[in-house]
């Protein structure tokens, strides 16, 4: 009866080990993330043009007249002055709109120039340059801002007007282009 016992043991023991076992080949995870970023299009209106106001010539030399970004207050060069006369000066300004909290750069023209709009011959054009921004995210001037918690902001536009030698007195005028685009 001990042998039989001791087979019969024996059988169960091999029997358990005999149980077929299979490898893993799948895997899975409880939960996942997924997720988008939906921009807004960004918008730009402009709420005042850039004007260098009413500027006398002192002398036929020419000179420059500078805006800052963040000022209507003007410097002079050469043979150009203050006026009292109308219009003032002012300074271009914009208003943003796009995403919350988003950064976006600020992209301006190298050079506008503007025209006599009443003289075709003579010098009757003059340059705008170094044109910047005062924005108002940064407190600062700047070529970049960040969009508030709301999706606003705003800047403001100064630069250098350069009047040539022997420049016509007149009223000057021109268009430009100013763009913003998310970083």
């Amino acid at each position: 009866m001990k042998k039989i016992t001791l087979i019969l043991l024996s059988l169960v023991i091999m029997a358990g080990f005999s149980v077929e076992v299979k490898a893993q080949t799948s895997a899975s995870v409880p939960a996942t993330h997924a997720g988008a970023v939906l921009m807004v299009a960004m918008g730009l209106t402009q709420t005042a043009p850039l004007h260098f106001g009413s500027s006398a010539l002192t002398t036929t030399a020419g000179g420059t007249i500078v805006l800052p970004a963040n000022s209507t207050t003007r410097t002079y060069t050469g043979g150009v002055a203050t006026s009292a006369a109308t219009p003032v000066a002012t300074n271009a300004a914009y208003n943003v709109t796009g995403t919350m909290n988003e950064t976006y750069a600020i992209t301006l023209p190298t050079t506008v120039t503007v025209t006599n709009t009443q003289a075709s011959t003579g010098v009757y054009q003059m340059d705008i340059t170094l044109m910047n921004a005062y924005v108002a995210s940064k407190s600062a001037v700047s070529s970049t801002g960040t969009l508030s918690g709301s999706g606003t902001d705003s800047f403001t536009l100064g630069g250098t007007l350069t009047v040539k030698a022997n420049q016509l007195g007149g009223i000057y005028d021109a268009t430009f282009g100013v763009s913003v685009d998310y970083n």
